[in-house]
């Protein structure tokens, strides 16, 4: 044998004896990590949901500071300024990066004597990034007119119509900044409380059993049975009229809380009857420790990946459900501003024909829905770490 063979036999021993000591460290690695540790590991591996739990975390951000991201008062009305058109924003001008969108000019119709707008690109409005704008409060804290974007003199009679207006010319982008604040937290409160409720009384029925099993069974059964819009009818009608939009806001997460627990108890309820003849709940038992410390300190926990996946498929019908209702008129209502109070505005042809842009929050909804669903199924595929 020659001396290359014997080199090239010794490169490849060597490099064989490498990849056993990697493979080795990385079973290692694993056999040490924590739970959660392990569910991230392979979440990650997900560029899809990855890319989702992104878009939601954006979406959160705007949650709390809307006020930042708006570039006009929501609530400022003028009839003269209505169905103005989407205007885009350009980030350079010629080769210089020098933010500008396009001025809108209006012209009144000598037929109809509405006032008709068109976005005329030679005539430019300098934006700037940080720029001042009416004042808010931010985070509740302190007074501050800062915002993301602007005009570059706040002075000025140029504004800015990202999404256009509606038909009493108040800024839709604005109205979309806080609308979003708005869907996205009922849809996160009232699964909260649906998950507090599933896993509260799917827990006990399952733990218990008897006769407590039962009635929640038979609860359970009750409620799916239930038509789901005159449920909404029902006791959405039951809000008294003169609510303030926060009470309202209140009562829409509870009543949605209410029915959308269920599945997750049901869920619950079945991996307690399989937890509950485990060694480790046995072992807890004759330690001595209390029913509700074995419930929450050792079947809870043993799960809990499950339940965080579960609740994250359950935000978007939760979301899809607020919308719904308030786009029917039976859920959140006007001033307070969401996503469907906002497609209440395009419920005709008519209107939806001279400012298609009014249709954007259901843009919203969408995206905020697909996110949702592959963030839950990415979490329901990592939550078993060591599953193929």
């Amino acid at each position: 044998m020659s001396q290359m063979e014997n080199e090239q036999q010794m490169k490849n021993g060597d490099a064989e004896n490498l990849g056993a000591v990697l493979a080795s460290k990385a079973e290692e690695r694993v056999s040490v990590a924590s739970n959660w540790k392990l569910v991230w590991w392979r979440f990650r591996k997900n560029k899809l949901a990855l890319l989702s739990a992104l878009v939601l975390i954006a979406f959160y951000i705007v949650v709390l500071v809307p006020d930042f991201f708006a570039t006009q008062d929501p609530e400022a009305t003028d009839a003269k300024l209505a169905f103005i058109p989407t205007q885009g924003i350009n980030l350079l001008d010629g080769s210089n990066f020098s933010p500008w969108a396009p001025a809108v000019v209006g012209k009144r119709n000598p037929v109809t004597l509405r006032m008709e707008w068109k976005i005329d690109e030679t005539k430019k409005i300098p934006i700037r990034f940080f720029t001042a704008g009416f004042e808010y409060k931010f985070l509740g804290l302190f007074e501050t007119n800062l915002h993301l974007l602007g005009p570059a003199d706040p002075k000025s009679e140029d504004r800015l119509y990202l999404f256009g207006t509606d038909r009493l010319g108040r800024d839709q982008w604005s109205r979309m900044m806080y609308g979003t604040r708005t869907s996205m937290t009922v849809g996160l409160v009232s699964v909260l409380l649906s998950v507090i409720l599933g896993v509260l009384l799917g827990g006990i029925s399952g733990y218990f059993g008897g006769w407590l099993d039962l009635i929640i069974q038979r609860l359970i059964e009750l409620l799916q049975s239930l038509p789901t819009i005159p449920i909404w009818l029902a006791m959405t009608a039951a809000l008294p009229q003169d609510w303030r939009p926060d009470q309202v806001f209140f009562a829409i997460t509870i009543i949605l809380a209410f029915i959308g627990w269920t599945t997750l108890g049901r869920e619950v309820r079945g991996r307690f009857l399989s937890l509950r003849e485990e060694d480790f709940v046995l072992a807890a038992d004759l330690a001595g420790c209390s029913r509700f410390r074995i419930i929450t300190r050792h079947m809870v926990p043993a799960f809990m990946s499950h339940i965080i996946a579960t609740s994250t498929l359950a935000i978007p019908v939760m979301i899809v459900s607020e919308t719904s209702l308030s786009f029917l008129g039976l859920g959140i209502r006007p001033p307070a501003i969401s996503w469907g109070v906002l497609l209440q505005e395009a419920q005709n042809i008519q209107t939806i024909a001279q400012a298609p842009w009014l249709l954007v929050p259901g843009v919203f909804v969408i995206i905020a829905v697909l996110a949702f669903n592959l963030v839950g199924d990415g979490l329901r595929d990592a939550a078993d770490p060591y599953g193929h």
